[in-house]
């Protein structure tokens, strides 16, 4: 059951990349696959699971009495009410930010909010419009997280340009440049925070380390792409729309909407930073803010006109099958972590490699960061902060600020943009958009490694300058 599940694992990765050629929603795909693998494992838990990893609570409560041969039942439990549960607690966390994020967007959208930028975006050079869009969303990534900056960049797009495979580049570009700019903030990229949080980098240093490399990551794709960007897009119609008239909206409405939306997504990582509660929690207070200030904003008008510019009104506008297949994609990668073939992958590398020198160092952090394209980084960064514990003596390759702990947040945080599925950005900007995994492989993929690996360059030179 063991190697079946990454048999599965890899079947489902492979119907999700040719979503468009087998004409199944890669949602479906993801579902299936996720689900399998569970199942898959809680089949064959008896001889996956190590039994002296169990919690002592649970055997005590099967009773001690028993023998290890006896213990299916206590595997079976330890699976299904505890490893899946608690793998579910971070999925919800992670589904709840994504869904509150989406709503606030589209309210937003919903009061034609996102006016207040793009009236002041007058260019249609695609040229200028694109190192525009790539540099405000690398540095707003930074300061809200790369999920909720890539589900607004997205928004703003599509208020910019009408022509779908314009907006799909743009739209790929947006992904490079969202986790080029969470990877050197500590609130920008879940894996980032996940080090900081656990002490292996400290906000200080992560920020002057790492926004160099992560400049570049994104510098580099630009001009590549550059030469070729010549030419103006096409705006869509604004006004004409048929929703302009439906839905009216005054210009004061749009401004306080807009700027209570930005403010509370703002909000977010500051609510995290004092209260330590998980991201969501900051999200769904700001959606409720925004909730309530909609609310009384409209309290005056018709049950029709209101229903549209509500929270209940947008709710119906949620991509829920890009959640389902975030659901699913998840749920597959945990499982794989629960039964250890990421942990065996991870310690693979550390015994092939080595981390002793610095060499060793920077092959491994280079390849967790193009797995983390096929896989989670989540988990990868998970298993790697398992396996190597802090050295104590500051300035050693594992010491709180150490070689091995930047270089892992950099790859980990730009490395999943080679491949669309690779990162939480390009999870919701493929929903968003519908992109096809085909079409960001051949489009974006190279220039995002060409990126990755300039990146990698500049730490590497920059921590032998150093030292």
């Amino acid at each position: 059951m063991y190697t079946l599940m990454i048999v599965v694992f890899v079947l489902g990765y492979l119907a999700i990349a040719l979503e468009h050629n087998i004409h199944i929603d890669k949602a479906a795909s993801a579902l299936i696959t996720g689900t399998l693998c569970w199942a898959l494992y809680v089949i064959g838990a008896e001889g996956i699971v190590d039994f002296n990893t169990i919690p002592h609570f649970l055997l005590d409560m099967f009773g001690e009495e028993k023998n290890i041969t006896e213990h299916a039942e206590v595997v079976t439990h330890y699976v299904t009410h505890f490893q899946i549960l608690e793998h579910l607690g971070e999925i919800a966390s992670i589904l709840f930010f994504l869904m509150g994020a989406m709503t606030i967007v589209e309210l937003v959208d919903a009061h034609e909010g996102f006016s207040v930028i793009t009236d002041r975006i007058k260019t249609t050079s695609r040229l200028k419009l694109l190192w525009i869009i790539c540099i405000l969303t690398f540095f707003f990534s930074a300061a809200l997280d790369n999920l909720t900056t890539s589900i607004v960049m997205v928004s703003l797009l599509r208020k910019l340009i009408d022509d779908k495979q314009d907006r799909w580049l743009f739209a790929g570009m947006v992904v490079i440049a969202a986790n080029a700019g969470g990877a050197w903030s500590p609130i920008g990229d879940v894996t980032t925070t996940m080090l900081w949080i656990g002490g292996q980098i400290t906000a200080g240093a992560v920020i002057t380390k790492l926004i160099m490399p992560s400049l570049v990551a994104i510098i580099v794709p630009l001009l590549v792409l550059s030469p070729r960007m010549k030419g103006n897009v096409k705006r869509p119609l604004k006004s004409e729309g048929k929703e302009h008239y439906i839905n009216p909206t005054t210009e004061r409405e749009r401004n306080i909407v807009f700027t209570v939306g930005v403010l509370g997504l703002l909000f977010v990582p500051i609510f995290k930073t004092y209260t330590h509660l998980p991201p969501f929690m900051g999200m769904m207070m700001s959606l409720g803010i925004l909730w309530m200030v909609t609310e009384v904003m409209h309290r005056t008008k018709n049950r029709e006109t209101k229903s549209k510019l509500s929270v209940i009104g947008v709710l119906r506008k949620i991509d829920t099958a890009s959640v389902l297949f975030f659901l699913g994609i998840l749920l597959a990668v945990a499982s794989l972590q629960s039964a250890g073939q990421l942990a065996e992958l991870a310690n693979g590398l550390d015994q092939s490699i080595g981390t002793s020198d610095e060499t060793g160092v920077y092959s491994v952090g280079l390849i967790i960061g193009i797995l983390s394209a096929i896989v989670d980084n989540v988990p990868l960064v998970a298993a790697s902060m398992g396996m190597y514990d802090i050295n104590p003596i500051v300035g050693e390759l594992f010491s709180t600020d150490g070689l091995f702990w930047e270089f892992l947040a950099y790859c980990a945080g730009t490395g999943g943009s080679a491949l669309i599925i690779g990162s939480a950005a390009g999870v919701a900007v493929m929903g968003l958009e519908n992109i096809s995994f085909g079409w960001y492989l051949k489009k974006i993929s190279l220039l995002a490694i060409i990126g990755y690996l300039a990146g990698a360059g500049v730490y590497i030179l920059q921590s032998t300058l150093i030292h």
